[in-house]
């Protein structure tokens, strides 16, 4: 007689995440540690963390001062509601960030990240106009290929089209786009730099004019554009051609911050480079570099004084203004790039980045730009690099490096509609500013391998 066959132990089926991931049909796989530029996934492997998240990571993962710092304020005091208390580390990270003045921002006010610190900024223009009888200055310019953020004012101002078209008809109509100032795309070859530049800001004062330039609360950018069109820094004289135009019809300027601000681009401000200053600056990421979740706004002395001598309040808020952990993380955030003097270290290690991807990449036949500044850096893949063609966007280049990198144990940040809001792929990289020579040289190595496989997939699947 037969021996009965054993009974099959039953297999639980995967346990369903009660995430609503950012991709709903593949759940990601699960970080469980991290040191220096390295993240540590469940089960071991480790992957260089070559875009610190989306450049948020400025000092890479567990660093023991910024650990030590939350422990001590979490041992004092959590959480302190403003409208009732300051708290210590918000006076300080305030005096830290603002107490020289830099460029005239006198003040700070501090939020829970990018888009919360855009969405203050756009309202408190609209209340600093308010504040000194101006109440018809009620539009904002930005640019086309611009971020912003993801809540409706922030995404209203911004000009990324894929993220606006499913939102677009509860968009604000107070905000208008003109061209982004993007060399490698819009700069015809009949324009020197400076014609360009000149270019840019008739356009610009041309929408003044059109809208009627006692009604513009403010001009918005990014000093340098970051993931929708990939660390695109402004020609020369761009910026001080349209602080012009905003000075000559009475206009703020609000410069967005939030990736490429906070030592990114190898000054802590990016505007330093551009020889003017804003009258408005969000700012995030880089601030508490990931170890809590906070922006904040900066403001000119002078909308700060038409505050106090008009209502007397900023009409706006939100529970978790100046959060003291948060606040008492990103405090030390900036003491450390300050004392360890990581801004050298940006500038140094960002000349080598920009050095390895042209050596790798300056002669690739679907390489089109090498762009950035400091360690905020991109390539842009193009299809024909004579008439800088892209490829299909169905062909989603993009995410196929972004697979093929983190199968190789790198975390890029790659973006598609580079070109045009639809077509066109890049790949943006922002290490941690900790980051050493022989970790860029492997960020390197590891992200041309990715993407070549992507393009020889890419290429193998184009019709003959």
């Amino acid at each position: 007689m037969n021996a009965e066959a054993p009974t099959a132990t039953p297999v639980a089926p995967p346990r369903r995440s009660r995430v609503l991931h950012r991709s709903s049909r593949a759940t990601p796989p699960v970080a469980v540690g991290g040191h220096g530029v390295w993240l540590v996934e469940e089960g071991g492997r480790e992957v260089i963390d070559a875009s610190g998240g989306a450049a948020v990571s400025c000092l890479g993962h567990q660093h023991p001062r910024i650990v030590a710092a939350i422990k001590r304020q979490a041992d004092r005091l959590c959480y302190a509601h403003t409208g009732f208390f300051s708290n210590e580390p918000a006076e300080a990270l305030a005096e830290e960030l603002v107490g020289h003045e830099p460029g005239g921002l006198a003040q700070a006010y501090f939020v829970s990240g990018g888009s919360e610190a855009v969405e203050a900024a756009i309202k408190l223009a609209r209340q600093y106009f308010l504040e000194i009888g101006q109440e018809k200055r009620v539009r904002f310019i930005a640019r086309r290929q611009s971020y912003h953020g993801n809540t409706l004012g922030a995404l209203s101002a911004g000009g990324n089209a894929w993220r606006r078209a499913p939102y677009a008809p509860l968009l604000s109509p107070a905000f208008s786009h003109v061209s982004p100032a993007f060399s490698y795309r819009e700069q015809s070859a009949e324009e020197d730099e400076a014609g360009y530049v000149a270019r840019l800001a008739a356009e610009l004062e041309a929408e003044f004019q059109r809208l009627g330039p006692d009604t513009v609360a403010a001009f918005i950018a990014e000093p340098v554009v970051g993931a929708t069109a990939g660390c695109v820094p402004a020609p020369a004289g761009y910026f001080q051609a349209v602080r012009a135009v905003c000075d000559r019809h009475g206009a703020l300027l609000i410069l967005d911050e939030v990736m490429s601000g906070m030592g990114r681009t190898g000054t802590r401000h990016a505007w330093e480079q551009e020889g003017i200053a804003p009258d408005i600056q969000a700012i995030a990421k880089g601030l508490g570099g990931g170890y809590q979740a906070i922006g904040a706004v900066l403001l000119s002395g002078r909308i700060a004084e038409a505050v106090e001598k008009g209502s007397g309040a900023f009409q706006h808020g939100h529970t978790y203004l100046a959060h003291p952990l948060a606040a008492a993380a990103a405090l030390e955030v900036q003491r450390v790039i300050r004392e360890d003097r990581l801004l050298e270290n940006v500038v140094a290690m960002g000349e080598r980045l920009e050095s390895r991807l042209l050596e790798r990449f300056g002669n690739h036949a679907h390489v089109g730009d090498i762009r950035g500044r400091g360690l905020f850096r991109a390539i842009e893949l193009v299809q024909d690099r004579a008439t800088k063609a892209p490829f299909d966007p169905s062909r989603q280049l993009h995410a196929r490096i972004k697979r093929e990198a983190f199968a190789r144990g790198l975390a890029c940040y790659p973006g598609g509609g580079t070109a045009d809001g639809r077509s066109g792929d890049h790949v943006l990289l922002a290490p941690p500013y900790i980051v050493s020579a022989a970790e860029i040289d492997l960020i390197v190595e590891r992200l041309g391998e990715a993407v070549d496989a992507a393009l020889d997939a890419t290429l193998a699947s184009l019709p003959r």
